[in-house]
Protein backbone atom coordinates (compact mmCIF):
# COMPACT_ATOMS: atom_id res chain seq x y z
CA UNK A 1 0.00 0.00 0.00
CA UNK A 2 0.82 3.56 -0.75
CA UNK A 3 0.89 5.85 2.20
CA UNK A 4 -1.35 8.07 1.25
CA UNK A 5 -0.19 11.74 3.41
CA UNK A 6 3.07 12.10 5.87
CA UNK A 7 2.50 13.99 8.88
CA UNK A 8 2.05 18.00 8.77
CA UNK A 9 2.49 19.62 12.46
CA UNK A 10 1.69 22.89 12.52
CA UNK A 11 3.74 25.35 14.53
CA UNK A 12 6.66 24.82 16.81
CA UNK A 13 6.05 22.89 20.15
CA UNK A 14 7.80 24.80 22.94
CA UNK A 15 8.15 21.57 25.02
CA UNK A 16 10.88 20.59 22.19
CA UNK A 17 11.93 24.05 21.36
CA UNK A 18 13.32 25.00 24.97
CA UNK A 19 15.24 21.16 24.84
CA UNK A 20 18.89 21.44 24.51
CA UNK A 21 19.75 20.47 20.39
CA UNK A 22 19.24 16.76 19.47
CA UNK A 23 21.93 14.83 18.13
CA UNK A 24 21.79 14.59 14.39
CA UNK A 25 18.89 12.27 13.22
CA UNK A 26 20.13 8.82 11.85
CA UNK A 27 17.69 7.89 8.78
CA UNK A 28 17.42 4.48 7.52
CA UNK A 29 19.40 3.97 4.65
CA UNK A 30 19.88 0.61 2.63
CA UNK A 31 17.75 -2.34 2.94
CA UNK A 32 18.06 -3.93 6.61
CA UNK A 33 15.86 -6.83 8.07
CA UNK A 34 14.79 -7.04 11.40
CA UNK A 35 12.39 -9.34 13.79
CA UNK A 36 10.02 -6.93 14.57
CA UNK A 37 9.24 -3.06 13.06
CA UNK A 38 7.46 -0.99 14.49
CA UNK A 39 6.34 2.53 12.66
CA UNK A 40 5.97 5.85 14.71
CA UNK A 41 7.96 6.80 17.66
CA UNK A 42 5.43 8.32 20.15
CA UNK A 43 4.22 7.24 23.12
CA UNK A 44 2.50 4.13 21.55
CA UNK A 45 5.46 3.13 19.51
CA UNK A 46 8.16 3.94 22.17
CA UNK A 47 6.06 1.56 24.56
CA UNK A 48 5.96 -1.20 22.25
CA UNK A 49 9.51 -1.32 21.48
CA UNK A 50 10.22 -1.47 25.24
CA UNK A 51 7.77 -3.88 25.79
CA UNK A 52 9.53 -5.82 22.76
CA UNK A 53 12.53 -6.06 24.14
CA UNK A 54 11.51 -7.29 27.23
CA UNK A 55 9.41 -10.48 25.82
CA UNK A 56 12.36 -10.92 22.97
CA UNK A 57 15.79 -9.72 24.25
CA UNK A 58 17.66 -11.04 21.78
CA UNK A 59 15.23 -10.06 18.34
CA UNK A 60 16.12 -7.43 16.48
CA UNK A 61 13.92 -4.47 16.57
CA UNK A 62 13.69 -1.55 14.23
CA UNK A 63 11.28 1.81 15.04
CA UNK A 64 10.93 4.26 12.38
CA UNK A 65 10.00 7.65 12.96
CA UNK A 66 8.71 9.88 10.17
CA UNK A 67 10.24 13.34 11.82
CA UNK A 68 12.20 13.59 15.14
CA UNK A 69 11.68 12.16 18.10
CA UNK A 70 9.29 14.71 19.92
CA UNK A 71 8.36 17.27 17.57
CA UNK A 72 5.24 14.84 16.99
CA UNK A 73 2.29 14.56 19.01
CA UNK A 74 3.94 13.01 21.52
CA UNK A 75 5.66 16.49 22.01
CA UNK A 76 2.79 18.45 21.51
CA UNK A 77 0.61 17.28 24.03
CA UNK A 78 -0.08 19.43 27.88
CA UNK A 79 1.85 16.58 29.30
CA UNK A 80 -0.46 14.88 32.06
CA UNK A 81 -0.64 11.02 31.89
CA UNK A 82 -3.64 10.62 34.06
CA UNK A 83 -4.82 7.70 35.85
CA UNK A 84 -8.75 8.73 36.66
CA UNK A 85 -11.39 8.71 33.98
CA UNK A 86 -11.35 11.70 31.71
CA UNK A 87 -14.22 10.77 29.22
CA UNK A 88 -13.97 14.58 27.04
CA UNK A 89 -17.33 13.66 25.74
CA UNK A 90 -18.52 14.17 29.19
CA UNK A 91 -19.91 17.16 31.43
CA UNK A 92 -17.57 16.05 34.05
CA UNK A 93 -15.19 13.60 32.91
CA UNK A 94 -16.94 10.46 34.19
CA UNK A 95 -18.74 7.82 33.06
CA UNK A 96 -20.61 4.23 33.96
CA UNK A 97 -18.79 3.20 37.12
CA UNK A 98 -17.75 -0.83 36.47
CA UNK A 99 -16.10 0.74 33.10
CA UNK A 100 -14.16 3.69 34.73
CA UNK A 101 -12.80 1.22 37.70
CA UNK A 102 -11.35 -0.94 34.95
CA UNK A 103 -9.96 2.20 32.77
CA UNK A 104 -8.43 3.86 36.19
CA UNK A 105 -6.73 0.17 36.63
CA UNK A 106 -5.33 -0.07 32.77
CA UNK A 107 -4.25 3.53 32.90
CA UNK A 108 -2.35 2.98 36.41
CA UNK A 109 -0.59 -0.30 34.47
CA UNK A 110 0.43 2.17 32.08
CA UNK A 111 1.62 5.50 33.84
CA UNK A 112 3.71 2.61 35.96
CA UNK A 113 5.35 1.09 33.11
CA UNK A 114 6.49 4.81 31.68
CA UNK A 115 7.86 5.43 35.25
CA UNK A 116 9.89 2.43 35.17
CA UNK A 117 11.36 3.51 31.82
CA UNK A 118 12.02 7.22 33.04
CA UNK A 119 13.52 5.56 36.25
CA UNK A 120 15.71 2.82 34.19
CA UNK A 121 16.98 5.74 31.66
CA UNK A 122 17.32 8.42 34.26
CA UNK A 123 15.50 10.98 32.99
CA UNK A 124 14.63 12.66 36.39
CA UNK A 125 12.10 14.59 37.59
CA UNK A 126 11.26 17.12 34.98
CA UNK A 127 10.71 14.24 32.62
CA UNK A 128 8.39 12.53 34.89
CA UNK A 129 7.01 13.05 38.17
CA UNK A 130 3.92 11.49 40.18
CA UNK A 131 2.77 14.50 41.48
CA UNK A 132 -0.97 14.71 41.00
CA UNK A 133 -3.20 17.33 38.83
CA UNK A 134 -6.18 19.77 39.91
CA UNK A 135 -9.33 19.94 38.04
CA UNK A 136 -9.91 24.13 38.30
CA UNK A 137 -13.02 25.78 38.18
CA UNK A 138 -13.98 29.05 37.44
CA UNK A 139 -17.57 29.46 37.80
CA UNK A 140 -20.47 27.65 39.13
CA UNK A 141 -20.87 25.67 36.57
CA UNK A 142 -17.93 24.51 36.48
CA UNK A 143 -17.61 24.23 40.51
CA UNK A 144 -20.81 21.43 40.20
CA UNK A 145 -18.59 20.05 37.66
CA UNK A 146 -16.20 18.94 39.99
CA UNK A 147 -18.71 18.34 42.80
CA UNK A 148 -20.16 15.57 40.35
CA UNK A 149 -16.95 14.29 39.62
CA UNK A 150 -16.22 14.27 43.18
CA UNK A 151 -18.89 11.90 44.19
CA UNK A 152 -18.12 9.73 41.27
CA UNK A 153 -14.49 9.15 42.92
CA UNK A 154 -16.06 9.01 46.16
CA UNK A 155 -18.01 5.70 44.21
CA UNK A 156 -15.24 4.51 42.75
CA UNK A 157 -13.42 4.94 46.68
CA UNK A 158 -10.61 7.04 44.69
CA UNK A 159 -8.91 9.56 47.07
CA UNK A 160 -9.85 13.37 46.14
CA UNK A 161 -9.45 16.83 47.90
CA UNK A 162 -11.56 19.57 47.24
CA UNK A 163 -10.03 23.23 47.40
CA UNK A 164 -11.49 26.63 48.10
CA UNK A 165 -10.53 30.07 46.39
CA UNK A 166 -7.78 30.62 48.41
CA UNK A 167 -5.98 27.10 48.33
CA UNK A 168 -6.56 27.36 44.02
CA UNK A 169 -4.78 30.86 44.77
CA UNK A 170 -2.07 29.84 46.95
CA UNK A 171 -1.20 27.24 44.30
CA UNK A 172 -1.28 29.47 41.56
CA UNK A 173 -1.00 32.75 42.61
CA UNK A 174 -4.62 33.60 40.52
CA UNK A 175 -7.47 34.88 41.63
CA UNK A 176 -9.17 33.36 38.41
CA UNK A 177 -10.28 30.02 40.04
CA UNK A 178 -13.87 29.43 42.74
CA UNK A 179 -12.95 26.11 43.62
CA UNK A 180 -10.39 22.71 42.54
CA UNK A 181 -10.70 19.17 42.82
CA UNK A 182 -6.50 17.54 43.45
CA UNK A 183 -6.17 14.07 42.88
CA UNK A 184 -2.73 12.44 43.17
CA UNK A 185 -2.35 9.92 40.57
CA UNK A 186 -1.50 11.96 37.80
CA UNK A 187 1.87 11.88 36.38
CA UNK A 188 3.58 15.05 35.24
CA UNK A 189 5.36 14.88 32.05
CA UNK A 190 7.77 17.24 30.03
CA UNK A 191 6.39 15.21 26.79
CA UNK A 192 9.16 16.02 24.27
CA UNK A 193 11.86 15.90 27.16
CA UNK A 194 10.50 12.07 27.88
CA UNK A 195 10.14 11.09 24.51
CA UNK A 196 13.46 12.24 23.49
CA UNK A 197 14.63 9.99 26.85
CA UNK A 198 13.23 7.08 26.32
CA UNK A 199 13.82 6.64 22.72
CA UNK A 200 17.63 7.15 23.72
CA UNK A 201 17.65 4.96 26.21
CA UNK A 202 15.76 1.99 24.03
CA UNK A 203 19.01 2.34 21.47
CA UNK A 204 21.34 -0.76 21.77
CA UNK A 205 22.77 -3.33 19.74
CA UNK A 206 19.86 -4.96 19.26
CA UNK A 207 17.56 -1.92 19.06
CA UNK A 208 17.78 0.57 15.86
CA UNK A 209 15.74 3.52 16.10
CA UNK A 210 15.75 5.73 12.53
CA UNK A 211 14.51 9.35 13.45
CA UNK A 212 13.94 11.49 9.50
CA UNK A 213 12.51 8.15 7.89
CA UNK A 214 8.71 8.35 7.05
CA UNK A 215 7.15 4.98 5.24
CA UNK A 216 6.09 5.72 1.97
CA UNK A 217 4.70 2.33 1.21
CA UNK A 218 3.96 -0.50 3.42
CA UNK A 219 3.93 -3.93 1.24
CA UNK A 220 3.16 -7.67 2.09
CA UNK A 221 6.06 -9.68 -0.23
CA UNK A 222 6.50 -13.01 2.43
CA UNK A 223 7.54 -10.54 5.28
CA UNK A 224 6.00 -7.11 5.48
CA UNK A 225 8.29 -4.64 3.57
CA UNK A 226 8.46 -0.95 4.59
CA UNK A 227 9.72 1.62 2.51
CA UNK A 228 11.24 5.02 3.06
CA UNK A 229 13.13 7.93 1.00
CA UNK A 230 16.50 6.12 1.55
CA UNK A 231 16.01 2.33 2.15
CA UNK A 232 13.88 -0.15 3.35
CA UNK A 233 13.19 -2.75 6.20
CA UNK A 234 11.96 -5.76 5.92
CA UNK A 235 10.37 -7.53 9.18
CA UNK A 236 7.91 -10.66 9.76
CA UNK A 237 5.59 -8.33 12.40
CA UNK A 238 4.77 -4.84 12.55
CA UNK A 239 3.02 -2.53 15.16
CA UNK A 240 1.48 0.31 13.47
CA UNK A 241 1.72 3.03 15.98
CA UNK A 242 0.34 6.04 14.39
CA UNK A 243 -2.39 7.29 15.85
CA UNK A 244 -5.04 8.95 13.30
CA UNK A 245 -2.35 8.66 10.45
CA UNK A 246 -3.58 4.68 10.36
CA UNK A 247 -5.83 6.06 7.68
CA UNK A 248 -3.02 6.86 5.69
CA UNK A 249 -1.84 3.41 5.51
CA UNK A 250 -5.00 1.99 4.32
CA UNK A 251 -6.83 1.06 7.45
CA UNK A 252 -9.91 1.75 9.62
CA UNK A 253 -11.34 4.14 6.46
CA UNK A 254 -14.09 6.87 7.28
CA UNK A 255 -13.83 5.49 11.24
CA UNK A 256 -11.66 8.01 12.82
CA UNK A 257 -11.88 11.66 13.74
CA UNK A 258 -9.04 14.03 13.06
CA UNK A 259 -9.08 16.32 15.83
CA UNK A 260 -6.37 19.37 16.45
CA UNK A 261 -5.93 20.95 19.80
CA UNK A 262 -4.04 24.19 20.13
CA UNK A 263 -0.95 25.72 22.93
CA UNK A 264 0.77 28.42 22.99
CA UNK A 265 4.25 28.70 25.83
CA UNK A 266 5.37 31.85 27.23
CA UNK A 267 8.54 33.43 27.20
CA UNK A 268 10.75 32.79 30.27
CA UNK A 269 8.89 34.32 33.52
CA UNK A 270 11.48 36.50 35.95
CA UNK A 271 12.36 36.21 38.99
CA UNK A 272 9.71 38.64 40.26
CA UNK A 273 6.81 37.54 37.92
CA UNK A 274 7.42 33.78 38.86
CA UNK A 275 7.05 35.02 42.45
CA UNK A 276 3.26 35.94 41.75
CA UNK A 277 2.42 32.38 40.72
CA UNK A 278 2.34 30.65 43.78
CA UNK A 279 4.03 26.43 44.04
CA UNK A 280 7.42 26.40 41.65
CA UNK A 281 5.19 24.00 39.72
CA UNK A 282 1.57 22.95 38.95
CA UNK A 283 -0.89 21.52 36.52
CA UNK A 284 -4.69 22.42 36.12
CA UNK A 285 -7.02 20.65 33.80
CA UNK A 286 -10.34 22.85 33.34
CA UNK A 287 -13.32 21.55 35.30
CA UNK A 288 -15.48 21.30 31.65
CA UNK A 289 -13.45 19.08 29.76
CA UNK A 290 -14.09 22.01 26.56
CA UNK A 291 -12.01 24.74 28.90
CA UNK A 292 -8.73 25.85 29.07
CA UNK A 293 -5.62 23.45 30.32
CA UNK A 294 -3.19 25.45 32.52
CA UNK A 295 0.53 24.43 33.34
CA UNK A 296 3.36 26.41 35.33
CA UNK A 297 6.51 24.42 34.51
CA UNK A 298 10.51 25.18 35.79
CA UNK A 299 13.60 23.84 34.74
CA UNK A 300 14.89 23.30 31.14
CA UNK A 301 14.15 27.06 29.42
CA UNK A 302 13.04 28.41 32.39
CA UNK A 303 9.71 28.90 34.36
CA UNK A 304 7.13 29.30 31.81
CA UNK A 305 3.32 29.10 31.54
CA UNK A 306 1.46 26.98 29.13
CA UNK A 307 -1.93 27.09 27.67
CA UNK A 308 -3.98 24.79 25.97
CA UNK A 309 -7.49 25.29 24.73
CA UNK A 310 -9.39 25.33 21.34
CA UNK A 311 -9.95 22.42 19.08
CA UNK A 312 -10.63 21.71 15.86
CA UNK A 313 -11.88 18.53 13.66
CA UNK A 314 -9.58 18.46 10.50
CA UNK A 315 -9.95 15.59 8.50
CA UNK A 316 -7.67 16.75 6.39
CA UNK A 317 -5.10 16.50 8.90
CA UNK A 318 -3.55 19.20 8.14
CA UNK A 319 -3.92 22.60 9.61
CA UNK A 320 -2.02 26.39 8.02
CA UNK A 321 -0.23 28.43 9.93
CA UNK A 322 -3.19 30.95 9.95
CA UNK A 323 -5.50 28.84 11.87
CA UNK A 324 -2.50 28.20 14.53
CA UNK A 325 -2.30 31.97 14.93
CA UNK A 326 -6.33 32.55 15.12
CA UNK A 327 -6.45 29.88 17.79
CA UNK A 328 -3.87 30.84 19.64
CA UNK A 329 -5.47 34.62 20.32
CA UNK A 330 -7.82 32.80 22.69
CA UNK A 331 -4.76 31.71 24.91
CA UNK A 332 -3.94 35.13 24.99
CA UNK A 333 -7.07 35.96 26.54
CA UNK A 334 -7.16 33.16 29.16
CA UNK A 335 -4.15 34.49 30.44
CA UNK A 336 -4.49 37.96 31.03
CA UNK A 337 -7.82 36.78 32.63
CA UNK A 338 -6.46 34.41 34.88
CA UNK A 339 -3.04 36.10 35.18
CA UNK A 340 -3.69 39.86 35.48
CA UNK A 341 0.14 40.44 37.12
CA UNK A 342 1.74 38.97 34.29
CA UNK A 343 0.95 42.04 31.72
CA UNK A 344 3.33 41.90 29.09
CA UNK A 345 4.18 38.40 29.41
CA UNK A 346 4.38 37.47 25.71
CA UNK A 347 4.10 33.97 24.30
CA UNK A 348 7.26 32.45 22.50
CA UNK A 349 5.85 29.25 21.15
CA UNK A 350 2.57 28.78 19.49
CA UNK A 351 1.10 24.70 17.74
CA UNK A 352 -1.36 22.49 17.07
CA UNK A 353 -1.19 19.12 18.13
CA UNK A 354 -3.22 16.09 16.38
CA UNK A 355 -5.59 13.64 18.17
CA UNK A 356 -7.65 10.94 17.11
CA UNK A 357 -11.30 10.30 18.15
CA UNK A 358 -13.89 7.35 16.99
CA UNK A 359 -17.27 7.89 17.40
CA UNK A 360 -17.88 5.26 19.69
CA UNK A 361 -14.85 5.97 22.00
CA UNK A 362 -13.36 2.65 20.66
CA UNK A 363 -9.45 1.99 20.07
CA UNK A 364 -8.04 0.93 16.78
CA UNK A 365 -6.34 -1.76 17.81
CA UNK A 366 -5.45 -5.52 16.67
CA UNK A 367 -4.15 -7.66 14.19
CA UNK A 368 -5.36 -6.28 11.21
CA UNK A 369 -4.08 -7.83 8.21
CA UNK A 370 -1.11 -10.81 8.74
CA UNK A 371 1.47 -9.88 10.89
CA UNK A 372 0.59 -6.30 10.75
CA UNK A 373 -0.95 -4.73 14.21
CA UNK A 374 -2.50 -1.39 15.34
CA UNK A 375 -2.00 0.61 18.14
CA UNK A 376 -3.74 3.71 17.33
CA UNK A 377 -6.89 6.22 18.18
CA UNK A 378 -6.12 6.97 21.47
CA UNK A 379 -9.27 8.89 21.64
CA UNK A 380 -7.54 12.00 23.33
CA UNK A 381 -5.69 10.33 25.78
CA UNK A 382 -2.52 9.64 24.25
CA UNK A 383 -0.04 9.74 26.64
CA UNK A 384 -1.43 6.76 29.22
CA UNK A 385 -3.44 5.06 26.58
CA UNK A 386 -0.78 4.92 23.73
CA UNK A 387 1.27 3.98 26.38
CA UNK A 388 -1.08 0.96 27.13
CA UNK A 389 -1.68 -0.04 23.54
CA UNK A 390 1.74 -0.47 22.59
CA UNK A 391 2.15 -2.58 25.62
CA UNK A 392 -0.67 -4.34 24.39
CA UNK A 393 -0.08 -4.79 21.18
CA UNK A 394 3.64 -5.91 21.30
CA UNK A 395 1.80 -8.82 23.96
CA UNK A 396 -0.95 -9.29 21.65
CA UNK A 397 1.70 -9.86 18.59
CA UNK A 398 3.81 -11.97 21.10
CA UNK A 399 1.27 -14.59 21.31
CA UNK A 400 1.37 -13.26 25.68
CA UNK A 401 -2.21 -13.52 27.23
CA UNK A 402 -2.34 -10.56 29.19
CA UNK A 403 -5.10 -8.72 31.51
CA UNK A 404 -4.22 -5.57 29.37
CA UNK A 405 -4.93 -7.62 25.87
CA UNK A 406 -7.66 -8.67 27.11
CA UNK A 407 -8.65 -5.25 28.13
CA UNK A 408 -8.45 -3.48 25.50
CA UNK A 409 -9.33 -6.04 22.89
CA UNK A 410 -12.65 -6.08 24.69
CA UNK A 411 -13.27 -2.41 23.68
CA UNK A 412 -14.46 -3.56 20.05
CA UNK A 413 -13.47 -1.08 17.10
CA UNK A 414 -14.37 2.19 15.81
CA UNK A 415 -17.57 2.62 14.11
CA UNK A 416 -18.19 4.21 11.25
CA UNK A 417 -18.37 7.66 10.90
CA UNK A 418 -21.51 9.25 9.06
CA UNK A 419 -20.86 10.72 5.76
CA UNK A 420 -18.21 13.00 5.74
CA UNK A 421 -20.02 16.92 4.93
CA UNK A 422 -22.11 15.85 7.96
CA UNK A 423 -19.57 14.41 10.10
CA UNK A 424 -17.53 18.06 9.48
CA UNK A 425 -20.64 19.93 10.31
CA UNK A 426 -22.00 18.15 12.99
CA UNK A 427 -18.61 18.08 14.81
CA UNK A 428 -17.23 21.69 14.21
CA UNK A 429 -20.88 23.06 15.76
CA UNK A 430 -20.76 20.32 18.83
CA UNK A 431 -17.35 21.32 19.28
CA UNK A 432 -17.72 25.35 19.09
CA UNK A 433 -21.04 25.20 21.34
CA UNK A 434 -19.13 22.82 23.93
CA UNK A 435 -16.36 25.74 23.75
CA UNK A 436 -19.51 28.63 24.15
CA UNK A 437 -20.96 26.55 27.27
CA UNK A 438 -17.81 26.14 28.90
CA UNK A 439 -18.19 29.56 29.35
CA UNK A 440 -15.61 31.17 32.12
CA UNK A 441 -13.51 27.35 31.78
CA UNK A 442 -12.50 28.56 28.43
Amino acid sequence: MKVRQLPCDPGVTGWNAILPEAEPAKPLEGAMTADWLVIGGGFAGLAAVRRLSQLHPEAKIVLLEAKRIGEGPAGRNSGFMIDLPHDLSSKDYGGALEKDVRQTRMNRTAIGFAGEMAEAFGLGAEAWQQTGKTNAAASGKGHRHNLDYAAHLEAMGEAHELLDAGAMHDMTGSEYYRSGLYTPGTAMIQPALFVRGVARGLVSNRVRICEGSPVTELRRDGDWVAVTPKGRVTAPKVILAVNGHAESFGQFKGRLLHLFLYASMTRPLTNGENARLGAERWGLTPADPMGSTVRKISGTGGTRIIMRNRVTYDPSLKVSQGRVARMSRSHDRALAARFPQLAGVEMEYRWGGRLCLSWNGAPALGEVEEGLFSACCQNGLGTARGTLHGMAMAELASGVESDIVEHVMAQGEPSRLPPLPFTYVGANATMKWGEWKAGAEL
